[in-house]
This record gives C-alpha cells, sequence and structure tokens, in this order.
C-alpha cells in the first residue's frame, strides 16, 4: 500500500493519543524514565498502545478505535491505571499537562530510534525542546475527498480545543501569561501552521509529491500542522490539545470534536479559500494567550465572540449529534468549563497561587492523573 493511499474507515470514528510527563518523585522534575518504564509495563497485560516519544522523559500511550465516549473512557481509563502501576513499581510519578513548568530542557536525552535521531539531527535543539506534551484526536474519514473537507471545516473550532484544554501556563520557571504555552514550542517548527488549500484527495498527493521531490519531507509525520490527514488510518488527526490532567477531560475533548464532525458532516460544504483562514493565526493566538477568555473572529461574518460563548453556543447545536452519538454528558461537561471560563491552566495557576511551589504543583498533577483528589 502506498503510503498516500487513504484506507477507507468508518466515518466519526475517534482514537485518543496522550503524551505523558514521567517525573522524579523527590522534586517533581522530569527524569530518563521512558525505557525502564515501557520494559516494566510489557510484563503485564494491558489495554490500549503504550509507545516512547521523541525523549526519555515521556511517553505516548494511545486507545483503540472507538465509537462511543464511554468505551473510549473505560479504555483510557484501563491505559491510565497501567501505566501509574508501572510508574509505581519504578518510584516514578506520571503527570498530565501541555508543558512542564521548569524542567531545562538541555537535560532531556533523545530517545534512540532512526525516526527520533533523524528528527534531532535536522531540527537541532528544538528537538530536546519538543518535550512537551499533546493530545491527538483521530476521527474516521470515508475517503481522502471527505478527510481534508472535514479538516477545513474543523478550523474553524481550532481554537475551541486549545482553549478547552489549555494547561501550559508555566515555562522555565515562570509564568508565561499563555494559557498554552506548549504551542509557541510547535510554531518554531517550519512545517507547522495549517494544511494546504486543497480539498480533492489527488490534489494534496500531487503537493505531497512536489514536496518529497524538493526534500522538503521524506513522510507524512514530517508535517506538524494543526489538523493533518493520516491516510494509512482512514482519519483526520486533531494536534493542538495539550494533554489535559486527566483522562476524563481527554475523553470529554474527544466526543467534542466527534460531534463537531458529525455536525459539520450534515452541514453544507465550506469553501475552502483564503477567506475560510483570514483570520486563523489571530484566533489560535487569542486561544493560546487568553484561553477561554479569548476572543473568536468568525471567519465568515467576521463578527467577533468571546470564546466561552462561541463553545456554549456550539455545545447547544451539538445536542442532537451528541445524543446520537451517546456522548449528552460529555458535551454537557464541554458546557459547563466554557461557562465558568474553566480549564487546567486556571486550576495550575490556583493550585501554585496557594504554595509557590512548583514542585508542589507538580505533586499534585501527578495525583490528579492517578485519579485521586489533588
Amino acid at each position: 500500500m502506498n503510503e498516500l493511499d487513504f484506507k477507507a474507515s468508518e466515518p466519526l470514528t475517534m482514537g485518543i493519543e496522550l503524551e505523558l510527563q514521567i517525573l522524579n518523585r523527590y522534586d517533581g522534575d522530569l527524569t530518563l524514565g521512558a525505557n525502564d518504564l515501557l520494559r516494566a509495563i510489557k510484563r503485564r497485560k494491558h489495554p490500549g498502545e503504550i509507545k516512547p516519544e521523541i525523549t526519555e522523559s515521556m511517553i505516548e500511550i494511545a486507545t483503540g478505535v472507538h465509537t462511543r465516549y464511554a468505551a473510549a473512557l473505560q479504555e483510557l481509563i484501563g491505559i491510565r491505571d497501567a501505566v501509574v502501576a508501572g510508574a509505581d513499581r519504578l518510584n516514578l510519578l506520571i503527570a498530565g499537562g501541555g508543558a512542564h513548568p521548569f524542567q531545562r530542557w538541555s537535560e532531556r536525552q533523545i530517545y534512540d530510534t532512526p525516526r527520533f535521531r533523524q528528527v534531532s539531527s535536522l531540527y537541532g535543539y528544538l528537538a530536546k525542546q519538543f518535550t512537551i506534551f499533546g493530545q491527538h484526536v483521530h476521527i474516521g474519514c470515508a475517503d481522502g475527498d471527505a478527510a481534508l473537507r472535514l479538516l477545513h471545516a474543523m478550523s474553524r473550532y481550532i481554537p475551541h480545543f486549545i482553549a478547552l484544554a489549555a494547561s501550559s501556563p508555566y515555562h522555565q520557571g515562570v509564568d508565561t501569561g499563555f494559557d498554552s504555552s506548549r504551542l509557541n514550542s510547535v510554531f518554531a517548527f517550519p512545517l507547522s501552521g495549517r494544511a494546504p488549500l486543497v480539498d480533492r484527495w489527488d490534489r494534496f498527493v500531487a503537493f505531497f509529491d512536489k514536496m518529497r521531490a524538493a526534500k522538503v519531507v521524506e513522510s507524512m509525520k514530517d508535517f506538524y500542522w494543526d489538523i493533518r490527514p493520516k491516510p494509512e488510518f482512514g482519519t483526520i488527526e486533531i494536534r493542538v490539545f495539550d494533554t489535559p490532567l486527566a483522562v476524563h477531560k481527554a475523553a470529554a475533548l474527544a466526543a467534542y470534536a466527534q460531534a463537531l464532525a458529525r455536525l459539520l458532516l450534515h452541514a453544507p460544504p465550506v469553501e475552502v479559500g483564503d477567506d475560510l483562514y483570514l483570520a486563523y493565526t489571530y484566533n489560535r493566538f487569542q486561544a493560546c494567550r487568553f484561553g477561554l477568555d479569548g476572543l473568536l473572529i468568525d471567519p465568515r461574518t467576521h463578527e467577533h465572540v468571546p470564546l466561552h460563548q462561541d463553545i456554549a453556543e456550539t455545545c447547544a447545536r451539538l445536542a442532537p449529534h451528541a445524543q446520537a452519538l451517546e456522548s449528552t454528558a460529555a458535551i454537557a461537561q464541554i458546557a459547563q468549563w466554557a461557562a465558568a471560563r474553566s480549564n487546567d491552566a486556571r486550576w495550575m495557576r490556583e493550585q501554585y497561587a496557594a504554595t509557590e511551589s512548583l514542585p508542589d504543583l507538580m505533586w499534585k498533577q501527578s495525583e490528579r492523573w492517578r485519579g485521586g483528589v489533588a
């Protein structure tokens, strides 16, 4: 099968990937634990997939393919429990969050695989600075044309995903003023941002072939777009979420993306062109900087709307789609977070204000990840 052959999948199926922090139990800093942790987990049966990421201080977990929110959540809980049990045996801690608040990137170690060595060779210090932690959500599509149409239609809601999932307010020991500082590290890569303005798969293949012929890319993995097609899975992959602090939030965010996809598939197709992305970069900045208090400029009407208000109104429109997908509880939770203007970045700042200790914050995050009360 050619890398660009789009594998048809059942529309609206979903899969979830989460990148996780591996912490030293004594000071809450990142530590080189991926190899040992993966070996410890492999000795026991567990659901889902658990694999290395670009540095030794992180791992990635992934669910299988799901049609329903409840089943995805249950699998995530099972994977979480397996990872936490493995970490406990090694005297390590696991935490969510989009970025570690005080780690030093220069102390990170690249995980030894050919792919990661190639990324490190090409991008230099950016590779170690890529020790950041995101959630990726895959949504199934019937074919490549459908995937590109959904990708572009979903672009309007990228600020929703960023603001709801934001959990990286601290960087190098200081409050950045951003709810999601993680995405600033992603934006440093030359192949980040948005996908090209094509809405047919044959045109996308032609674009990819030109990029590969020019030796700009070697594979689809070289694109770090906010949403990218994954032809080998038959999905689009939404990549802007910070890793939430708990699996329940991760599952709710995936259900929100799934319900939005259903809404968009039932709506008239969007016109793919420059106007669709007129305010895209500005909207993305607003969500990163101000979270749910940011502003969104509607690309069609040019109306300025508070993000939390736009999310609440979207949740109301999603009601019949959530009912059909059996995710009403998840969408209600999203609406509640929007109404309260509450995300994980806000929780982290509140916890830090109580103790003024970033190590203490990381211990609380690890407790929140394992399902306890911080």
